[in-house]
């Protein structure tokens, strides 16, 4: 499109005019960036304070959908589960605890509490998402105080750093999603990072692996019943004796009703546990249960995001670049 000014001048004139419009508004927009960042900045404070390990942390209670397969509860502080009381009623798990008056059916309790004797549940996921927000600090102070403010590849450099580094933290509180592709997010493989046996008082049963994630900025915990698999990647089957004779079980086994396990996304996979043994899920159950502080970094995370997204379009087009080049 073709530009009229008068009086006229030569086409040199006008260029070198356009050249020196276009160099002011990208000063001013590199200043207007250094307000910008201090916003920023505060919005991940934000986010440090939420995931602080602050006294009494956040109980959040664990109840599986349409049935009593798991009930209970557990605290979160900061980046760790500290403790917990979780009931299991599994097919495949043998009941710790008897009948009551208000509870018909006998169940498996597994509970825990801080201990020096005992591993602490810490949650990568949440580690990792902490990292990343102090790295993005990192780099704002780098900005803002480092270097020169007003070099614009310098700052567009800072902003794609920073826009990587709220993206992976934001995918850390996204998670793995069950038949989704595997994203390269820690403390998200069940084989590797389930809870440790010995976190528990009495300590969990060898054949059983409970597994914290989060997914959507919800706790996840994963309870897996696991048998060795056989060379032909069958299962070895397990004998009953422990608990074929108690509660639901019993009862079927008088009525000559056979007891079938529910079908679930892992049956007939063989999987490599804690890089010993190969074995299979025989019964799986999973509960999520919503966390508001987590919930709140993940929103604040996602606009943080979007918002340096944009200053990095801008600054794209000031400094003539296209708006998908990274380079």
């Amino acid at each position: 499109m073709s530009m009229w000014v008068h009086p006229p001048i030569s086409p040199d004139a006008l260029r070198n005019a356009e050249d020196e419009s276009l160099r002011k508004e990208l000063q001013w927009y590199l200043k207007s960036l250094q307000t910008s960042l201090i916003a920023l900045k505060e919005g991940l404070e934000e986010c440090v304070k939420l995931l602080a390990p602050v006294e009494p942390g956040s109980t959040l209670v664990l109840s599986s959908l349409r049935s009593e397969s798991v009930k209970g509860f557990v605290t979160r502080i900061g980046t760790k589960i500290t403790k917990g009381d979780i009931q299991l009623r599994l097919l495949t798990v043998p009941p710790n605890t008897a009948k009551t008056a208000a509870n018909s059916t006998s169940s498996t309790r597994l509970s825990f509490k801080p201990s020096p004797q005992s591993p602490e549940i810490v949650l990568p996921q949440l580690l990792s998402v902490r990292s990343l927000i102090n790295d993005a600090l990192d780099i704002i102070d780098i900005s803002r105080w480092t270097g020169s403010s007003c070099d614009a590849s310098f700052i567009w450099g800072q902003l794609k750093l920073l826009h990587d580094r709220l993206s992976e933290a934001k995918t850390c509180l996204k998670g793995t999603t069950p038949g989704a592709a595997p994203l390269d997010v820690p403390g998200t493989d069940w084989t590797k990072d389930s809870v440790p046996d010995e976190v528990f008082d009495p300590s969990l049963p060898g054949a059983l692996s409970l597994h914290f994630s989060i997914q959507d900025a919800n706790l996840v915990l994963t309870i897996r019943s696991i048998v060795p698999a056989s060379p032909g990647g069958t299962p070895n089957t397990p004998s009953e004796s422990a608990f074929s004779l108690s509660g639901l079980h019993l009862r079927n086994r008088l009525l000559g009703i056979s007891t079938r396990l529910p079908n679930h996304d892992e049956s007939g996979e063989v999987f490599e546990w804690r890089g010993k043994q190969d074995v299979i899920v025989r019964e799986k159950a999973r509960v999520e249960t919503g966390d508001p502080s987590l919930i709140s970094v993940a929103a604040k995370l996602s606009a943080l995001e979007h918002e340096v997204a944009r200053w990095r379009f801008n600054l794209n087009i000031l400094m003539g670049k296209g708006d998908d080049d990274d380079d």
